[in-house]
């Protein structure tokens, strides 16, 4: 069963889009949830992991603060 993928992001992070492309490139699904123009998806992102940096990568119940690839692809993978 695959993981759900959720990314807490915005339009001018290098890192967001960076992720994005990577999941784009190996064909995971995901939800982005754009925390610019969304202060509720901003506000769960906050109290989820206690910061603002984005990109925040929810895989399942595990949560990646940043674009970790090695990370990101070890939880895709488990």
């Amino acid at each position: 069963m695959e993981k759900k993928v959720t990314i807490y992001s915005t339009p001018v992070c290098h890192f967001c889009h960076a992720a994005k492309e990577y999941f784009e490139k190996n064909g995971v699904e995901f939800t982005d949830f754009d925390v610019a123009a969304d202060a509720e998806k901003r506000q769960e992102m906050i109290e989820m992991t206690g910061q603002m940096g984005v990109p925040v990568i929810r895989i399942g119940d595990d949560v990646v603060v940043g674009f970790d690839e090695a990370k990101v692809a070890e939880l895709l993978a488990a």
